[in-house]
């Protein structure tokens, strides 16, 4: 937890254009363990000073990450790259509404992180909902982290041994499970424990380079193609009406930067609502081009044979693709203690809003529970990496929670927001918004109950 008052994004200074991975982390921390009550002047007083041109690349630095390299197998579950770009067009639509509401509500009700927003203006049993599926999100991503880190790890190791990739390897040091676990004990645990990550200053850094880095490969291999690659079936059209549907998992988890995002408005210089639309919109234009440019050509140079993981249908003898696979290790590296200090941190506060304590009263007893909350975090991440080696399928779960924070809760904020309204007359735009809410509120329920569903049916029971 934060030191001091223990409350979350104190100094809004740590948000200025800096990638700093560390701060980050603050983001997801629950309001449950603050102790200064909020008012009006004391957020006059605390104005950040990130700049718009900051906020943006905050913003993009949130987005983009490791589903990169899910987009490709996206476009094809999708049917094509007309259909790819077409649905992800349309979702953008409504993710960059999501970010827009969600400042509006924290402007609103005069709080600063996504679950505060949707306590205050949603009620406790949102609020709630919310930091579990928080926890939830943060604890699926962690095991798509280590299942990312093995499937590096198998191509690097294979390139190195120089053993056939198709009969596997005979050396025990060798094997998946093995190097995903001394890889996790001797760098991923000890990163974990600290109760401040803030000595990951500028590991985000290290992130942004390594996704324009493999962004920029994938392209390059797609237009000067190796001599050895056969020609693929591209695929046209979708399977199935249906089908579609399966890859907007991928687009949720690819785009989901809400969370972070009540934090990075409240940072601003000014924290306009209208300012904060332009900053997303071209935060996500930012994104969209990563993203489709990533998915497009990874899919066009392995067209239906694309592997979830698209460095996965790489040779592993490719020495550009080689040093994109260790530039995401390191990602990840980094990025798994940040999202598990996220997940700890609200599973933390729901514990002392549970148990009505505050911070200072349960100092003694911190440090042993959040040993044991790492040390149970990080053994179940790992037993569960090892044995779902399919990183779809993970993503297939958690793309479906992120979603409901794209779509689900700033639909709630949004209607409740304008339902607390005190108006004698509604007037068009109030019911047009209020009816945006409630759209949004369907689609995101759509989207979550059918992903998982097919999650639970199709790929885990596979």
């Amino acid at each position: 937890m934060a030191q001091g008052t223990g409350s979350i994004n104190s100094d809004y200074k740590d948000w200025e254009w800096s990638d700093d991975a560390g701060e980050r982390a603050r983001l997801l921390q629950s309001p449950s363990v603050e102790t200064v009550p909020k008012n009006s002047e004391s957020r006059g007083n605390s104005l950040g000073s990130t700049s718009a041109l900051g906020a943006v690349f905050i913003v993009v630095n949130a987005a983009l990450g490791a589903g990169l390299l899910n987009f490709p197998a996206a476009f094809n579950m999708a049917g094509g790259v007309a259909a790819g770009i077409a649905l992800q067009m349309c979702m953008l639509i409504f993710i960059i509404g999501g970010l827009v509401i969600l400042a509006y509500c924290s402007q609103a009700s005069n709080e600063r992180t996504y679950q505060e927003v949707v306590w205050a203006v949603c009620g406790k049993v949102p609020g709630v909902l919310c930091e579990v599926a928080i926890a939830v999100y943060t604890f699926g991503t962690c095991i798509a982290f280590l299942i990312i880190i093995g499937d590096q790890e198998d191509k690097i190791i294979a390139a190195l041994v120089k053993e056939p990739e198709e009969i596997g390897s005979s050396r025990w040091y060798t094997d998946r499970k093995f190097t995903i676990s001394i890889t996790a004990f001797l760098l991923i645990l000890p990163l974990s424990i600290p109760k401040e990550i803030g000595f990951q200053k500028y590991a985000s850094s290290l992130s942004v380079i390594g996704t324009w880095y493999v962004t920029a490969v994938i392209i390059i291999k797609y237009i000067w193609p190796d001599k050895e690659l056969v020609p693929v079936e591209i695929p046209t059209s979708p399977s199935s009406w249906t089908a579609v549907f399966n890859a907007m998992p991928t687009i949720c988890f690819g785009f989901q930067c809400h969370v972070s995002s009540v934090p990075v408005f409240n940072s601003m210089k000014q924290p306009e609502v209208k300012t904060w639309g332009a900053v997303v919109t071209a935060a996500m234009v930012i994104a969209l081009f990563v993203y489709t440019g990533t998915g497009i050509c990874g899919f066009l140079t392995f067209g239906a044979g694309v592997e979830q993981d698209v460095l996965m249908s790489y040779p592993s003898n490719d020495v550009p693709v080689a040093l994109a696979r260790a530039f995401i290790i390191l990602c990840v590296l980094t990025s798994y203690p940040i999202l598990h200090f996220c997940g700890r941190a609200v599973l933390e506060g729901l514990w002392l809003r549970y148990t009505g304590i505050t911070v200072e009263e349960d100092v003694v007893r911190e440090r042993r529970r959040r040993l044991l909350q790492t040390i149970s975090w990080f053994l179940l991440t790992l037993l569960l990496a090892l044995f779902i080696p399919d990183i779809g399928k993970v993503i297939s779960v958690i793309g479906g929670l992120a979603a409901c924070f794209i779509f689900v809760f700033p639909g709630l904020c949004l209607i409740q927001a304008k339902l607390s309204e005190i108006q004698e007359t509604r007037a068009i735009s109030w019911w047009a918004q209020v009816s945006y809410g409630v759209f949004m509120v369907t689609l995101g329920a759509f989207i979550f109950g059918q992903t998982t569903a097919n999650a639970i049916f199709v790929d885990l029971t596979a």
